[in-house]
């Protein structure tokens, strides 16, 4: 996926967000973002505004595990600063948590919880991306 390409082309029609909650995250680098997320958690690009003249982005769009997730830039110049990740988690319920945990972590995702099981019974841990934004992963044990 090539998402600084896709990202240039004419917008026809918007891509459907799906979730009943959406987690728009404001990261520094949000195509460089969304390239990571790809690789980390086999994200699809479902579109993006092309970057201005500084190489801004004001909106991707991503589809991951079957639920949206919206990408942009500060913009500081317009009030809206960059600001660090912080009391949040993204918390992303799997099935094959191993084969999600090991291709975030391959990818360069940091450990901050090791994956395991905990005492309400799931197995659960939690990760934190290049840029900032900690992430939960959760599958239900099975018998």
């Amino acid at each position: 996926m090539d998402t600084t390409v896709e990202a240039n082309t004419p917008q026809q029609e918007a891509e459907p967000v799906k979730g009943g909650i959406v987690a728009y995250l404001q990261v520094d680098g949000a195509m460089k973002a969304a390239d990571f997320y790809k690789r980390a958690l086999d994200a699809t690009f479902a579109g993006a505004h092309p970057p201005d003249d500084q190489g801004r982005t004001m909106h991707v769009h991503l589809y991951i595990n079957g639920g949206s997730l919206m990408l942009c830039d500060p913009y500081p110049d317009y009030g809206y600063p960059l600001e660090k990740p912080q009391a949040f988690t993204v918390m992303l319920p799997v099935e094959g948590i191993d084969t999600w945990w090991k291709r975030a972590v391959d990818a360069g995702m940091e450990v901050v919880t090791e994956l395991q099981v905990m005492f309400w019974g799931d197995r659960y841990g939690q990760l934190r991306d290049p840029f900032g934004v900690l992430w939960a992963m959760n599958e239900p044990v099975t018998s």
